[in-house]
């Protein structure tokens, strides 16, 4: 009989916190023991990390798989990608299940359980994004707040999606009574429409018209919007895919006034820019998403917030298309299908430019791509940590393998990828979710449809 189902032997651990070099002993899905020597005859099998550093899965916590769009759907599923997720050395996601016309937010969760039950292969978790406050959803909210759903998603933008200022603020008030958490997509609609507007009387139908349609100005105004509405509250809140300086801005000063203010950034903002919509050709629409990319000058900006703790997550917004799909805005930039794909290359990007280039150390890199995302959305100490009686969601990552990101590389179900030809040191070698090894040098090894959806408890302000 084996002590350990698993051991993973002679890996440099690192959390948000410590750095050192130990044993992992799995069982059950669960680290067992942590010691400086275990002997590998207590364990059935042995994964040996030599010259390896053994970090917390990554926590994706802005997805969207499977999404309808625009008249079309994103081209990963909850199958493809988790699968590539896996192999990037992310172990959990958070998709943004989105409340369609006419039905609740418990029909919601059953919709979205359906497309990922069976499919996805590591585990996940649901944002309810709510379009529409009613009697029915006033009720469902406490319920689902306090039964493993304690975030919602509510967007500023989008014709059929977006909720008035009041009802943002109702749902803040209900999120707040009931240890919730609301998400927050701040752009200013009227702004954007006005614009949209006068840009294509003006005949300008070309990809980089997304950009100048929706300034930086119209998201930090919008930000500062629902940071304001839930300071009348007091109530936490937490601005996704924060795209520049002047909107993070607005939550660095929330925060040293003391409220529960908290906000996301992605790979795409820190490491792109406006220029790439200019790219010959259609080839602008590879970039097309809201909030859209902004001048270079906001990188710095963001890897300082970042470093210093007033941005406390990076996630990816991952929502692919193929330029087949992307096509269908060829002649007016507005269809154009907003997104582009990246829960893969998270993790090697931002150590490479976050750790190798100086703005973040690694226990920081941890903390942005596991830890914190875990503790504010009610995963933690499950997940986003190595630590005895945690689940064992375990990445092996080669500080010393060289990579050039590429379309021909990587797994997401697209044609292309937004960060093609970008060097990287740091790469991901194999990926344990809950003790099992699923990906190992680019490849997904594990079970079909393993992963289990998440039931998640009180966030954590961070």
């Amino acid at each position: 009989m084996f002590t350990y189902d698993v051991l993973i032997k002679n890996g440099s651990i690192t959390t948000s916190g410590d750095y050192y070099k130990a044993d992992i002993g799995i069982k059950d899905g669960k680290i067992k023991d942590i010691s400086d020597k275990i002997d590998p005859a207590s364990a059935k099998e042995v994964f040996d990390a030599s010259g390896k550093i053994l970090i917390p899965g990554g926590i994706d916590v802005h997805t969207h798989l499977d999404m309808p769009f625009g008249g079309t759907f994103s081209s990963d599923n909850f199958e493809t990608g988790t699968k590539a997720a896996a192999i990037g050395g992310t172990t959990s996601i958070i998709d943004y299940a989105v409340q369609p016309k006419g039905k609740t937010l418990n029909e919601t969760i059953d919709i979205w359980n359906g497309k990922a039950k069976d499919k996805a292969v590591i585990d996940y978790g649901f944002h309810l994004a709510v379009t529409k406050l009613n009697d029915t959803t006033r009720e469902e909210l406490p319920e689902l707040l306090k039964n493993g759903f304690p975030s919602f998603k509510v967007f500023m933008v989008y014709e059929g999606m977006r909720l008035e200022d009041g009802e943002l603020m109702e749902i803040l008030k209900i999120a707040k009574d009931n240890d919730g958490l609301v998400c927050v997509h701040a752009e200013n609609y009227d702004s954007i429409n006005y614009r949209i507007k006068n840009l294509l009387d003006e005949g300008k139908t070309e990809p980089i018209y997304h950009a100048i349609s929706r300034p930086q100005k119209c998201e930090a105004e919008a930000t500062n919007r629902a940071v304001k509405l839930a300071e009348m509250l007091d109530a936490p809140i937490y601005i996704v895919h924060v795209s520049n300086g002047e909107a993070a801005d607005i939550i660095t000063a929330s925060r040293k006034h003391g409220f529960k203010t908290m906000g996301e950034t992605c790979p795409q903002y820190l490491l792109l820019s406006i220029d790439n919509y200019r790219e010959e050709g259609f080839n602008g629409a590879k970039y097309v998403m809201s909030p859209p990319l902004r001048d270079a000058s906001n990188h710095k900006l963001l890897w300082d917030d970042l470093r210093l703790g007033d941005l406390q997550t990076v996630a990816t917004d991952h929502c692919p298309f193929f330029m087949e799909q992307k096509r269908m805005g060829e002649n007016d930039f507005t269809k154009i299908p907003n997104g582009a794909p990246g829960i893969e290359s998270r993790m090697a990007l931002i150590h490479h430019f976050g750790v190798n280039g100086g703005n973040i150390s690694m226990e920081r890199f941890v903390e942005l791509t596991s830890t914190n995302p875990a503790k504010i959305f009610g995963m933690y100490p499950d997940k986003g940590t190595i630590a005895v009686n945690s689940d064992a969601d375990i990445v092996v990552f080669d500080p010393d393998k060289e990579v050039t990101i590429s379309v021909d590389n990587l797994h997401e179900e697209v044609d292309y990828t937004p960060y093609e030809g970008f060097k990287v040191k740091g790469y991901p070698v194999a990926t344990f979710s809950r003790g099992e090894l699923i990906a190992e040098d680019g490849k997904y090894i594990g079970e079909e449809g393993r992963g289990l959806l998440l039931k998640r408890g009180k966030p954590e302000i961070q």
